[in-house]
């Protein structure tokens, strides 16, 4: 009899570890879930700190893009006050045997650049020629005197038109880029 009482001890305490192993067993299978949603949530954050890096270095770029396109929008400026003190003393300076509009300047490229630099020889001897002509004026008079301020004014529009042509090659050279 003690044999059976203790035969029926042992298989209740078996039952009762049966049912605490499927208990263990139900909390490994969430513990596992769990771990596996670490897993892909870890993942994600790693994906998305990569996003955050990409997206640092492209607001790098873009504020250096930014800093280059600054330094050009203040030289541009900068040419631009030139430009017009260069008009605003044009009258003063304009010769007044220059009555013919000036030619248009062709854009220098790369293999224009020689005959860019003929062209402007060739123009800056032209203006010392200018210039030593005008060293000793003879005074107009009467109608001489009418005809030189026409020449005056023309060449004074015809440089105005010049420097706006500069300016606005410059401009789209600047922003073009």
């Amino acid at each position: 009899m003690t044999g059976m009482i203790l035969d029926g001890v042992l298989m209740l305490l078996l039952v009762a570890a049966l049912g605490y192993g499927i208990r263990l067993e139900k909390k490994l299978g969430a513990l596992r879930a769990g771990q596996q949603a670490f897993a892909s949530a870890v993942t994600e954050l790693n994906a998305a700190a990569g996003r955050a890096e990409a997206a640092l270095a492209s607001l790098r770029a873009s504020g250096q893009e930014t800093d280059l396109l600054h330094d050009r929008i203040i030289k541009a400026r900068e040419v631009k006050a030139q430009l017009e003190g260069l008009i605003a003393r044009a009258p003063a300076a304009a010769p007044v045997e220059a009555a013919r509009p000036a030619p248009a300047e062709p854009r220098i490229t790369a293999s224009a650049a020689p005959a860019a630099d003929e062209e402007r020889a060739r123009r800056m001897a032209a203006l010392a020629d200018r210039i030593q002509g005008l060293a000793a004026p003879a005074r107009p008079t009467g109608r001489d005197n009418v005809a030189a301020i026409v020449g005056a004014l023309t060449a004074n529009q015809s440089a105005k038109q010049s420097l706006n042509r500069a300016r606005r090659s410059l401009d789209e050279d600047l922003f073009a880029a």
